[in-house]
């Protein structure tokens, strides 16, 4: 139910039907790291709903009004103004802003994918929603999401966002609270045999890559969809 899952634009699980299209996952997953925050943008407008069928021209309009507003500011403030303001520096505050810009959003890209599409991070097919516990619900975004290990400058740097389970389990409590919460959250995984999956940046952007590679080519569905079957004792 996360919509962060391909973002209707990447195979990153072999459940997910294979199209010629997915050859050039190496090269589109570049070009959406570069240009990741319109990538969000384009997610929050749900336009998979639009090209299905399942969303009117006006409803699409109405979601792309404030969208399209926000993003006018932004490049008017990034691309215009502030050069402006440099005078004879116009294109070196040009250039400034399109590289600040494209760092942060290949940084955030890295951050929310090793957050999502590690190599232990599972998928559940949408009939273990029917009857779910609360328990049940707890380990579906333990398993399905991944951390950061890193200390406290890399909280920082991911907006805490390196707490990707703690964030999934507990969405409405402050960030700054999620690297306290994991520890309660691993010594209770410890003490009832469940993993807890967390790496350094390098492991884990290491295995985002694999994922990337390996589904871009046609694979075969493996056991790693499954149905919840776990106690919640």
């Amino acid at each position: 139910m996360d919509e962060d899952l391909g973002y209707g634009l990447l195979r990153i699980f072999p459940e997910q039907r294979w199209k010629p299209f997915y050859l050039l996952q190496p090269v589109v997953s570049v070009v959406f790291a570069i240009l990741f925050e319109w990538g969000i943008a384009a997610q929050n407008l749900h336009l998979g709903r639009w090209f299905k069928g399942r969303m009117s021209s006006a409803e699409l309009q109405r979601a792309l009004r404030p969208a399209a507003a926000k993003i006018g500011r932004q490049i008017l403030r990034d691309y215009v103004v502030m050069p402006l303001l440099a005078g004879p520096f116009f294109f070196s505050v040009l250039l400034g802003a399109v590289l600040s810009n494209v760092i942060r959003n290949v940084w955030t890209w890295v951050v929310i994918f090793c957050g999502h599409f590690t190599t232990d991070v599972i998928t559940f097919p949408k009939s273990v929603l029917k009857d779910e516990t609360r328990g049940q619900w707890y380990l579906r975004q333990l398993h399905g999401s991944s951390n950061l290990r890193g200390g406290r400058l890399l909280d920082l740097m991911t907006g805490n966002l390196s707490h990707q389970i703690e964030h999934h389990m507990f969405p409405e409590l402050p960030a700054n609270r999620y690297a306290a919460l994991g520890e309660h959250v691993r010594r209770i995984c410890a003490a009832y045999g469940q993993h807890y999956n967390t790496g350094s940046l390098p492991r884990q952007f290491a295995q985002v890559i694999w994922r990337l590679l390996r589904h871009s080519l046609p694979s075969r569905p493996r056991n790693e969809l499954r149905e919840m079957k776990m106690s919640t004792g």
